[in-house]
């Protein structure tokens, strides 16, 4: 079992993380649809603590970064990866960002050059160079059959993945809830 940050907080004062999830995702991309499909599964089934803002951002990661101005303790970005494993595989980890301050000029110049087609990743360096980025950030992705192509309906193999996902996110609710 994994040892969060808000473990080590004393029980006198500990309250749960007010938390976000977001669903990333374009349902006209055949499994792209993933992390949006999931949020709504989320939003309807889960009866989650009222600190808990589910969400579906589809690929605007600029309303990401609006969200993110409520100051959350936890970020959780739902969404399909191409890292090489089986498709429908579920990978569910810790991530952080680069400082688009840190990086060189024409980096940032490029960065910053349109900022109305922004990605959850750029969304993501965005909140960090505003200060509202959130102390723990973590990623629930699905291996992808197919999200290159238009297409409704996901692959067999992510809409197996849909109801794992589903319990991964509610087994990690349950060891952070307090009792």
């Amino acid at each position: 079992m994994e040892i969060f940050w808000w473990d080590l907080i004393s029980d006198m004062q500990k309250e749960f993380p007010k938390i976000l999830i977001a669903g990333v995702g374009n349902e006209l991309r055949q499994d792209d649809a993933f992390g949006v499909l999931l949020a709504k599964k989320l939003q309807d089934e889960s009866g989650l603590p009222d600190s808990v803002k589910v969400m579906e951002i589809g690929s605007a990661g600029i309303h990401l970064v609006q969200q993110l101005f409520d100051k959350y303790d936890v970020l959780v970005l739902l969404d399909v990866v191409s890292w090489g494993g089986k498709p429908g595989t579920i990978h569910f980890k810790e991530i952080e960002v680069k400082d688009v301050r840190q990086l060189p000029d024409e980096e940032k110049n490029e960065f910053m050059a349109d900022m109305h087609y922004i990605n959850p990743l750029k969304a993501l360096m965005l909140a960090k160079a505003l200060n509202v980025y959130p102390a723990k950030v973590l990623f629930l992705g699905c291996e992808t059959a197919e999200h290159e192509e238009i297409g409704i309906g996901l692959t067999p193999a992510v809409t197996n993945a849909i109801p794992v996902a589903y319990n991964k996110i509610i087994e990690w609710f349950e060891s952070i809830s307090i009792n």
